[in-house]
């Protein structure tokens, strides 16, 4: 398996419907805004019924068609990724899957959380961790979010991945935060708030208003 170019960033989550296609977006809006070459690609793509996230990212940021690579696999339904690749009578090749070529940076979104099986044999975090780019998690705000947070960390930790930082999504909670900030001891890169209108224009005012391009 391939390892990702410098600046490459795996954004993962510590659970399905956190944030992370909405923070990919606006991450691909600050990097590319920014005057960096930055493309996205979603390896695994479960669920198509809502349309396929690559194509939600595109439509959010607005950006060329370039930008954004094809995924490796796509299944119909909205299942971990063992399960929807049986129900479609696939299976995922986990050696095989490598990042694709790219010019610049790429944003690779993962698949629900850390812990989802590709295979019956393999958990979405060793592929991770055999493409050696960095981890950027997303997490909750609210109630819970200091268990699962500090157990996805645990998931990396153990694994001996890179952690570019943690990335809240939701209404602001300060002492969650700080709280795992604290036991963590990682970066908190900061918090992505709940906007009402989600297009490029808001995501872009959001992230620079709460994020700093040099984090990345």
């Amino acid at each position: 398996m391939s390892s990702s170019n410098l600046g490459d960033f795996i954004i993962t989550g510590t659970d399905t419907d956190i944030g992370k296609t909405v923070f990919s977006a606006a991450l691909m809006l600050g990097l590319n805004n920014a005057g960096e070459n930055t493309s996205y690609w979603k390896p695994i793509q479960s669920g198509i019924a809502g349309g396929v996230d690559t194509k939600a990212v595109q439509k959010l940021t607005a950006l060329p068609n370039e930008k954004f690579l094809p995924e490796g696999y796509v299944f119909t339904e909205p299942l971990s990724p063992h399960r929807a690749a049986e129900i479609d009578g696939m299976e995922i090749d986990v050696k095989g899957l490598r990042i694709p070529p790219h010019e610049g940076r790429l944003l690779i979104e993962g698949a629900g959380g850390l812990m989802v099986p590709l295979t019956r044999k393999n958990l979405l975090v060793n592929l991770f961790r055999h493409w050696k780019a960095p981890a950027i998690l997303c997490a909750r705000t609210g109630l819970g979010t200091i268990n699962h947070t500090l157990l996805s960390l645990e998931a990396l930790w153990a694994r001996k991945m890179p952690i570019h930082g943690i990335v809240f999504i939701g209404e602001e909670n300060e002492d969650n935060m700080k709280t795992i900030a604290e036991f963590s001891g990682e970066k908190i890169l900061g918090r992505l708030p709940l906007l009402d209108k989600l297009d490029a224009a808001s995501l872009q005012k959001a992230f620079d208003e709460n994020f700093k391009i040099e984090d990345f």
